[in-house]
């Protein structure tokens, strides 16, 4: 049997909030960037959601169509062998001369369909409107988009609007050309509640087919939702409108996200307040289904049996994607495809699994009311100078060759299905225990080995492999002597690793001047010995370098096309090591980071400066030495992020922006609100250091931007150091209060029996 198809899609949100829009192909840059359409073939994808916008084309009046970006465009996915589902309105509503709720949006959107049609009429794939009771109920019902209704029958007369202007447009097209298809999507999910609530859950789950039900005609005077719909605005006459002259869809384009699926639960004190909501009836809070403690999600699967089993129509999955990791992105979509595949094979109609977001998407996380640069990365990374492949692109190559794809990293399950998923706890006994298997171990999955088993940044990466669900070896240097060539061999065939991350080497900076044999011997030949051995058994390489590297003399940041100068042996060992890395496996990936600061142990510049300002102690700091100082769990999450994309070379990985030490002592402050510090500044010399410093060693990165800036980094940091203090110091209280009254309890039982 034939493997499902692959297509792609764009995020083109076009909506709109009060009188400002926020469109994300201007803000993804594919507006200006034709050359995104060569980088979509070389995925194998066979179709493409893409945007013909009535707010691009016609934005000020339907009598002056600028067709010049799409005629380009369009063209080229000709030449390209992709096929175009063209998207009209999507998560809009219409031009600044319309609205969703105007009795001409649906005439205005057939009008510039037929347009559409005429200009192109070999096109065959439309999607008029993208996801119709989502876009109501975000501009309808709950008032986020334009035009801010906040009723049930702005709600009715939003979605009415919409599935009348389908209707129409696609009637206007057919006219051009008989053949075009409605590819009609929605998101899917499905709604679970406590008993009180089982009937707010049932209208949740009729409302989310109302898209399909309408388009298909079965919203008749026996339907559930007929009540509603009626009592909040619409005619008898409008809706059997439908009945009389369907359009169901030619494809079922089903969109289906990780919080697709809500659980609503009236014990409010289990819940925060931002999920608190009301139906007029009772106040319950509406939560993902997810973090729900013995609530189980009905999938992907389950969802698209339903449909099925409903519509008996061809399905596709037209929006797959997740915010979050890599190896989660890969997992999520797998998955998907996978159910997809199952059920092809079981006989239903799955034609195809949509990579969406191909160049990612800004701003969700606030659903599109707020400019915050909110940025998720999709298949390619819009975070460098060009758009970077990511693990997805090659992943995706495959499953569009063959259908089939496997990485180490999808050897685990994906965070929806590990204990750490549960943020809530329902306040009854389990709803059901689990069906699906959580998993937090990882049997017969290669891993990832990790040297430097006692440091920092080693013990770092293991936690955040584990929080990632990623298998991994931590090793300590018993166990794993990089210097030593019979021990690197003995581990790997022991392991059987897809990736070696080193993290072990000298650190001592300044004791380096005087041991500079042992320096050498662990910064330079280990890192060089695990090269070899990486390139012998095709094993992916992450080791680290230093800013150290350079000599200090530029008075900007340094990037990684700047020639190293050391000017210290510790430096200097790095620096070697990168080349000596680099000339023997090409592949490798070097990061060359600085200045670490965290929360998982004391030995860091910001956790000494917050101790010493609670205390009232002094505390020294140079003024006169610029750095960039790194966050640890974003460098972590970062590198494994590369790591898995199969990024090489050199690469700067340090939070953005530069201070002097003093200055980041000051902030510091400033972000814990300490007042009265007792802060001494000095220059880098009066510290009369063994090893030499330079005065400037801060790294920006020319390559991508990755890292967040140093001030939001510090706010997460400074926050959970103060936090971890705070409990320290009730601890130490509580302890001297438990020794005070063991010591009350001796002195008044003395000499008694």
């Amino acid at each position: 049997m034939e493997h499902i198809s692959l297509w792609g899609g764009i995020e083109c949100s076009h909506n709109r909030v009060g009188n400002q829009y926020f469109d994300q192909i201007s803000r993804n840059g594919h507006l200006s960037r034709i050359s995104d359409l060569d980088l979509f073939a070389g995925l194998g994808i066979k179709k493409l959601r893409y945007p013909i916008l009535w707010e691009h084309i016609a934005p000020e009046s339907l009598d002056n169509l600028d067709w010049r970006w799409t005629d380009k465009r369009l063209s080229r996915l000709k030449e390209l062998n992709i096929e175009p589902i063209a998207g009209l309105v999507h998560h809009g509503s219409g031009p600044a001369y319309t609205s969703l709720v105007d009795a001409n949006f649906a005439e205005g959107l057939a009008f510039f369909a037929g347009r559409v049609a005429e200009r192109y009429p070999w096109l065959e794939y439309y999607t008029p409107v993208n996801e119709p009771v989502t876009t109501a109920r975000f501009s309808g019902l709950y008032g986020f988009w334009y035009p801010h209704g906040k009723s049930d029958n702005q709600f009715v007369r939003a979605l009415y609007n919409q599935l009348l202007g389908t209707r129409l447009a696609m009637k206007a097209i057919r006219k051009v050309n008989p053949a075009a298809k409605l590819v009609q999507t929605e998101d899917l999910g499905y709604t679970q509640s406590t008993p009180l609530l089982a009937y707010q859950a049932y209208f949740d789950n009729a409302r989310r087919w109302l898209s399909f039900d309408m388009l298909c005609g079965k919203v008749t005077p026996d339907h559930y939702m007929w009540q509603y719909l009626t009592e909040s605005g619409l005619t008898e006459a409008e809706l059997l409108s439908f009945v009389n002259d369907p359009m169901p869809p030619d494809i079922m384009g089903i969109n289906h996200y990780i919080t697709s699926e809500r659980y609503l639960d009236e014990h409010l004190i289990a819940y925060p307040l931002h999920t608190h909501g009301s139906n007029g009836k009772h106040r319950f809070a509406d939560v993902e289904t997810v973090r729900v403690l013995g609530v189980d999600r009905v999938g992907i699967k389950g969802l698209l049996q339903e449909t099925w089993e409903r519509y008996k129509l061809p399905i596709s999955v037209t929006e797959a994607h997740i915010c979050c990791t890599r190896e989660e992105q890969m997992r999520w979509f797998k998955e998907i495809w996978d159910a997809a595949t199952a059920l092809k094979n079981e006989g239903v109609n799955i034609q195809a699994v949509t990579a969406w977001a191909l160049l990612g998407s800004y701003d969700w996380d606030s659903l599109l009311i707020q400019k915050r640069n909110h940025y998720e990365s999709g298949v390619f990374d819009l975070r460098s100078t060009e758009p970077r492949a990511t693990a997805m692109v090659t992943m995706l190559r495959n499953l569009a060759q063959s259908g089939k794809y496997y990485h180490p990293v999808l050897g685990s399950k994906g965070w929806w299905d590990r204990e750490e998923r549960y943020v809530y706890k329902h306040k009854k006994a389990y709803i059901s225990r689990p069906k699906h298997q959580l998993v937090n171990h990882h049997k017969n999955v290669a891993p990832i080995l990790i040297t430097g088993q006692t440091g920092t940044l080693g013990q770092a990466f293991a936690r955040i492999c584990k929080d990632r669900g990623l298998a991994y070896q931590l090793l300590s240097r018993q166990e794993l002597d990089i210097t030593d060539v019979q021990s690197v061999e003995r581990v790997i065939a022991a392991y059987k690793p897809w990736a070696i991350i080193n993290t072990a080497g000298y650190v001592r900076v300044d004791e380096a001047e005087q041991d500079s044999y042992r320096c050498y011997s662990e910064n330079t030949d280990g890192p060089a010995i695990l090269a070899e051995k990486c390139k012998e058994h095709d094993i992916k390489l992450l080791t680290f370098s230093s800013d150290l590297v350079f000599d200090g003399t530029k008075t900007e940041a340094y990037t990684e096309e700047d020639t190293p100068a050391p000017r210290n042996v510790y430096g200097s060992s790095k620096f070697l090591a990168e080349q000596e890395v680099l000339q023997i496996l090409p592949t490798a990936l070097v990061v060359r980071t600085s200045a670490f600061f965290g929360i998982w142990d004391k030995h860091n510049f910001i956790y000494q400066a917050l101790h010493a300002f609670v205390s009232g102690n002094v505390f020294t700091a140079a003024k006169d030495v610029a750095i960039t100082p790194t966050y640890v769990p974003d460098l972590v999450n970062v590198a494994l992020d590369l790591l898995i994309d199969d990024a090489q070379g050199i690469w700067h990985l340090a939070n953005k922006g530069i201070y002097t030490w003093a200055e980041l002592a000051r902030q510091v402050a400033a972000i814990a609100k300490l007042d009265n510090i007792n802060l001494q500044e000095i220059d880098i010399a009066e510290m009369r250091l063994p090893a030499y410093r330079p005065l400037n060693t801060a790294l920006t990165s020319i390559k991508a931007d990755l890292m967040p800036t140093v001030e939001d980094a510090l706010y997460r940091c400074v926050q959970e150091i103060m936090m971890q203090m705070q409990q320290e110091n009730i601890h130490a209280e509580k302890l001297k209060e438990a020794e005070s009254n063991i010591n009350n309890f001796r002195t008044s039982n003395t000499g008694t029996d």
